[in-house]
């Protein structure tokens, strides 16, 4: 058995490189020596994911979406809201997918690196189609290539209809698309001129898409004059322009900072560390996996400043929770609106730079919720949230001002009875403790929790024990 300093680590890999360690392969991985580790999760992330699939090529062209409506001339307007409804109940079959996928998957860090894309590469739109082949290409390329990755998301139909490229077209250029393409997936703010947006909108001029999705360069629309971006100058389209910025030192810098702060520690981002980082992973030729092999096999990975740190977002939170605490949920659509209550819904990103992170994550509703989130489930009790206005936030379950869901499910205690089945009983609350927090457990806190545990049997100290401590401050930071 690992002594509980090489515990934690092992702990703190795994809340890192995924979404904190399942409680049904725990023992295993106790097993395992810490030389293996990263490679091991690394090895489980590499197959071809394959495609998160809701809906088929028979759908597409008949897609009502946020930013392209195909054949919407046809349609009466209750034809229209039943489409649109269509597209939320699709939509929210693919979020439950994708949070299963996480939950239950040993490709721990391709879904973990999936999510980090899924902010970065933020999109909103209704269309399942596109959004579905969006979620395939950045776990398709995950770990792969930032370049290839770059281009893909770039020509997706839900990137560039949600950027407004679809409009933008010679002699009147829309220079949404390349300016986010440069101040949040490339450069980042302060390292391009307004000139420098003009000129790449004029080369993305004539991209588009069709109907079914699939990428569409118009040449008609498309301007082929003489560009000039960041310093190179000539008859440039938006290949070209996507070429110029990879050339640049300060995309593989701005990747590498914004890594840096969901990996490892979003307050403290030393800048000689993260321009190492980004340059190391320029001259990799942008490739991810070696950027993450700098960061996890880092001695300063595992430095105190950089463990228990971290608030969880709430994915992250709700995922980890199922991993440690294997549980059948009664009704799984549940989860749609405790992603709501919690403030991340995946597929509705706040805004094109995605969600804040850090100490946005918390305030005095989500952090009650959480606190009281365990106890729910245990008790079956219902979610009571207010909703906001925006019915694409809200899943389309309507403008009501208030829902309430039960969120019921059936706990799966083996898998912890087994981990801890040697464990003395005056000895499991600081066992489970520090297994559940990624911050030293005192005994001060301790004492804490044991006012509120049951001791009539082991197994009920447990169940107890695990749902207290769940349902603390510590358990929001990994």
């Amino acid at each position: 058995m690992l002594d509980p300093v090489a515990q934690r680590r092992l702990q703190h890999l795994f809340w890192r490189a995924g979404f904190g360690p399942a409680s049904s392969d725990w023992l295993a991985w106790l097993r395992r020596p810490p030389e293996v580790w990263w490679p091991m999760m690394k090895r489980l992330s590499a197959q071809d994911p394959g495609e998160l699939f809701i809906t088929s090529d028979v759908v597409r062209g008949l897609i009502i979406g946020a930013g392209e409506f195909a054949r919407i001339e046809e349609l009466r307007p209750e034809e229209r809201q039943e489409r649109r409804a269509q597209q939320h109940k699709m939509l929210q079959s693919l979020n439950l997918l994708w949070l299963e996928e996480m939950t239950l998957t040993p490709a721990q860090l391709r879904e973990k690196t999936a999510l980090f894309w899924h902010g970065h590469f933020a999109s909103r739109n209704l269309n399942i189609v596109f959004q579905q082949d969006l979620l395939h290409i950045i776990r398709k390329h995950a770990l792969g290539n930032f370049g290839e990755l770059l281009r893909a998301v770039s020509k997706s139909a839900a990137m560039l209809a949600f950027l407004n490229n679809q409009q933008n077209r010679k002699a009147k250029p829309n220079e949404n698309f390349a300016r986010e393409v440069m101040e949040l997936f490339t450069l980042g703010r302060g390292h391009y001129t307004e000139r420098d947006v003009k000129e790449a909108a004029r080369a993305f001029t004539g991209w588009g898409f069709n109907a079914k999705g699939e990428f569409v360069f118009r040449s008609h629309q498309h301007d082929r004059g003489v560009k000039t971006v960041l310093g190179h100058t000539g008859r440039f389209d938006g290949d070209d322009v996507l070429d110029i910025l990879l050339e640049q030192r300060q995309t593989a810098r701005f990747i590498a900072r914004k890594m840096y702060r969901f990996f490892v520690n979003d307050e403290h981002v030393p800048e000689e560390r993260v321009q190492q980082l980004g340059d190391r992973f320029y001259d990799s030729g942008y490739d991810i996996s070696s950027l993450l092999d700098d960061i996890f096999t880092a001695d300063w990975f595992f430095d105190p400043e950089n463990m228990g740190n971290q608030i969880k977002s709430p994915v992250v939170f709700w995922v980890g929770m199922r991993r440690a605490l294997p549980m059948e949920l009664d009704d799984p659509e549940a989860q749609l609106l405790l992603q709501r209550a919690l403030g991340q819904v995946l597929f509705h990103p706040p805004n094109v730079a995605g969600w804040p992170g850090g100490r946005a994550w918390i305030d005095a509703t989500t952090l009650m919720l959480r606190l009281r989130l365990p106890h729910l489930l245990a008790a079956g009790d219902a979610v009571d949230i207010s909703l906001a206005e925006d019915d694409d936030i809200a899943m389309g379950q309507g403008r009501a001002s208030r829902l309430r869901q039960r969120l019921t499910a059936e706990l799966l205690w083996t898998p912890l009875f087994e981990i801890f089945d040697q464990t003395p009983t005056e000895d499991l609350l600081p066992a489970l403790a520090h297994y559940l927090w990624q911050t030293p457990a005192t005994e001060e806190r301790l004492s804490i929790v044991r006012k509120y545990i049951r001791t009539t049997s082991r197994e009920q100290l447990l169940q107890t024990a695990v749902l207290q401590l769940m349902a603390t401050p510590e358990y929001q930071l990994c």
